[in-house]
């Protein structure tokens, strides 16, 4: 947490951590929180976030890196699992094109010829609150015990 604890009160990935606000989410520990993006590039498209608000990896104490990344390739592994993705697009960034200034990772399901070319990610949305729960629980499904 931030000295001030401002940060976690205005941050939208923290309310979404907290329960305080609704999204699809598909992991929630002490750790970290993943849900759907609400914008995503294509369907399943999941972020994952540290419990503790940091807004950029160097900010992230070294003893929760390993344990934060162990939870971003359970998730990676379980959108492939889950989604019958042929794999996932693995990406962060800090400061600059973060949209929320709180650490994400993006989990995104790929297909061969899926239309991704280099970093213009085009968004989708989801046809409704009921299809992207669906494609949440297929993911949730998929992690199983893993974590």
């Amino acid at each position: 947490m931030t000295a001030s604890g401002a940060a976690e009160t205005a941050c939208a990935f923290c309310a979404i951590a907290a329960g305080e606000q609704p999204a699809p989410v598909v992991l929630s520990d002490g750790v970290a929180t993943a849900f759907l993006d609400r914008r995503p590039v294509f369907k399943g498209h999941v972020l994952v976030v540290p419990a503790r608000h940091v807004e950029t990896l160097p900010e992230l104490p070294a003893p929760l890196v390993g344990p934060f990344f162990e939870r971003v390739r359970a998730v990676s592994a379980a959108v492939e699992r889950g989604l019958a993705a042929g794999g996932t697009f693995v990406a962060m960034n800090n400061r600059i094109s973060q949209s929320v200034p709180h650490l994400h990772v993006h989990v995104v399901p790929r297909n061969r010829k899926d239309g991704l070319r280099g970093f213009f990610w085009p968004r989708v949305r989801y046809d409704g609150d009921d299809e992207a729960e669906s494609y949440a629980e297929r993911i949730r499904r998929a992690l199983g015990p893993s974590v």
